[in-house]
């Protein structure tokens, strides 16, 4: 099953999905366009949300970096950061080095802590796409991004959905694809995560409890490619869905 995250009259509330995502049936029963509905981002508000960076062993091997089991570089992301399907992201004028990265996230069931590899995956209650947009020219720190690259408003599109846990037997054999204008610039899978998302799960609850609601999202595949005002970035994951966005002038 899919659960989207949408704003109907008036007011935010969670609608199943279709199969063929063509329709959103809203509590009560009534169905409506998918085309038609507004999305918001599938955030449960107060929710805590991890980002990986540097989790993907072609992405580092393309930046010149060596994997990290031990220390994974963590970093939290604030709510005003996430914009919905078909949304609109801000372009700084000076960020000629703004670029997407498609990512699995996944969102937590259950509270978990110090639980092992074997029972992480029992605690995800489904898993979304996240593009986390990186600026570049922000960039002061690879292993502590700052809040000019990682949290400004608007440039972290989330959704389209939550699809449950129980349709995503392997969360580790994902083909991951970002598209602009048509245009293919990443193509990976989420086999080449160094932490799965099992052993995310893992360290993360070693260090805090994870909560229902709470997300992480799982770092992004190779790929680097700059973008500009007027482009449409499409985040594709196998099984999981697509989500759009577009890039306007800050």
């Amino acid at each position: 099953m899919k659960r989207a995250r949408i704003y109907h009259r008036g007011r935010d509330v969670w609608a199943v999905v279709s199969d063929d995502a063509a329709t959103l049936t809203l509590p009560g029963g009534q169905q409506i366009a998918a085309a038609h509905a507004q999305w918001l981002p599938p955030v449960t508000p107060g929710a805590a949300v991890y980002a990986l960076g540097l989790n993907f062993a072609d992405h580092n091997k393309e930046l010149g970096f060596a994997p990290k089991l031990d220390n994974p570089l963590i970093f939290m992301k604030g709510g005003n950061c996430f914009v919905g399907h078909h949304g609109d992201t801000p372009r700084p004028a000076d960020a000629n080095q703004m670029h997407p990265e498609c990512e699995l996230v996944a969102v937590i069931g259950r509270p978990a802590r110090h639980v092992s590899r074997d029972e992480a995956l029992a605690c995800v209650s489904g898993y979304t796409i996240a593009n986390d947009y990186a600026i570049r020219e922000y960039l002061e720190n690879y292993y502590r991004p700052n809040a000019r690259v990682k949290n400004r408003d608007a440039t972290t599109p989330i959704g389209p959905w939550i699809v449950d846990a129980a349709d995503v037997p392997d969360p580790q054999v994902l083909r991951m694809t970002t598209r602009v204008n048509d245009a293919l610039v990443q193509d990976g899978s989420t086999a080449d995560m160094i932490l799965d998302v099992a052993g995310l799960i893992a360290y993360l609850s070693s260090v805090t409890t994870l909560m229902p609601g709470d997300m992480i999202l799982a770092g992004t595949p190779q790929g680097v490619h700059f973008c500009a005002a007027g482009d449409t970035v499409v985040c594709e994951i196998e099984g999981i869905g697509r989500l759009v966005n577009h890039l306007v002038p800050a």
